[in-house]
């Protein structure tokens, strides 16, 4: 037997594999989502088959459920980082209190407006399962030093009654942001609305929602609902950049088939022929960090695989849920360096 989301159908999208568990009678959906549940099957063989049916492809899309102030910060220019889901996995949620359950600020009391961004995958290689062996130390860390919900170690988020599957992006890295993300909102009643949509060449959101939907954009904190274009006004830490004939330029990812130069004329958007995701990376007392930003004396850190050893090193603060980050002077960091990421186009 398959065991789908509600409005999955199974091979309905090659992009959007079905998350499907072997169903008989001695192992019923309801005895899976215990097992989801429970610290005793984070090892457990039949759970991680299950958990890899819901398998990310290049161009998936891709969910993280915000609160007002991240939507506010996504216009302003973050890019996508940390817990997320394949869209797919939680299209059947669609009442902003269920929805509301899922954010990571530490605030996911049910709310009568729930607000998301939606991308789609560049990647599978920029994502991972929040539990072992690629983040083994979540789930052990007290909960003084978490913000959000626990993170149970099984791949699936803590639910009373929802088999939800987890990602995080890989290491908590910042990923470039797709063409045509979207930020959207879920209104009362479970009426999607999309808000924005990210236009990669000028680097802002164009607004999509009309006058009727004013008082979703009221609530976002320091943003004009009459802007019909906002620019982002912080850099990425992370970009694309690729290749045409041994030159390089920074690209555009239009998930599953557009890799293409980033260019204002649309003449001028040749697709490239390599592609790979840069990043600052750098260790600090012995820890992996991903370089945030960074002046002459002081750099912000993101930890890529936080525990109870790296945040005694560091003393770095969990700022949402699995994200943990410190400031650091740049003399004492070591391995200081740009890394590029490639992707097999």
């Amino acid at each position: 037997m398959t065991l789908t989301g509600e409005e999955s159908a199974v091979g309905a999208d090659p992009l959007e594999p079905p998350l499907s568990a072997p169903l008989r009678r001695d192992l019923g959906w309801a005895q899976v989502q215990r097992m989801s549940q429970s610290a005793a099957y984070r090892d457990d063989g039949l759970l991680r088959r299950i958990r890899a049916t819901a398998a990310i492809r290049r161009g998936t899309r891709m969910t993280k459920v915000l609160s007002p102030a991240q939507v506010a910060g996504h216009l302003g220019g973050w890019l996508p980082y940390g817990f997320c889901y394949r869209s797919c996995d939680i299209a059947h949620l669609h009442d902003p209190r269920d929805l509301s359950l899922l954010r990571t600020d530490g605030t996911g009391e049910p709310a009568e407006v729930a607000y998301a961004l939606r991308w789609r995958a560049v990647d599978p290689i920029d994502y991972e399962v929040p539990a072992g062996p690629a983040q083994p130390g979540l789930a052990l860390l007290p909960a003084h030093s978490r913000v959000g919900a626990m993170v149970l170690g099984t791949g699936f988020s803590p639910s009373t009654d929802e088999l939800v599957p987890e990602y995080v992006t890989a290491g908590f890295a910042d990923l470039p942001m797709p063409a045509n993300a979207q930020l959207i909102a879920y209104a009362p009643g479970g009426e999607e609305i999309v808000l924005y949509t990210y236009q990669p060449e000028q680097h802002g959101w164009l607004r999509l929602a009309g006058p009727r939907w004013r008082p979703l954009l009221d609530s976002l904190p320091g943003v004009s609902p009459d802007r019909e274009y906002v620019p982002c006004t912080t850099p990425g830490s992370a970009k694309l950049v690729g290749r045409i004939n041994d030159k390089e330029y920074e690209a555009v990812a239009d998930p599953p088939d557009e890799f293409r130069v980033r260019a204002l004329t649309r003449a001028a958007r040749y697709p490239v022929g390599t592609l790979s995701r840069r990043a600052e990376q750098a260790r600090w007392r012995n820890t992996p960090c991903w370089v945030l930003q960074r002046d002459d004396s002081w750099a912000r850190l993101r930890l890529v695989r936080p525990d109870g050893d790296t945040l005694a090193a560091t003393g770095a603060r969990c700022y949402e849920r699995g994200v943990y980050e410190a400031w650091a002077p740049v003399g004492e960091l070591a391995d200081h360096h740009i890394a590029d990421l490639p992707y097999a186009l």
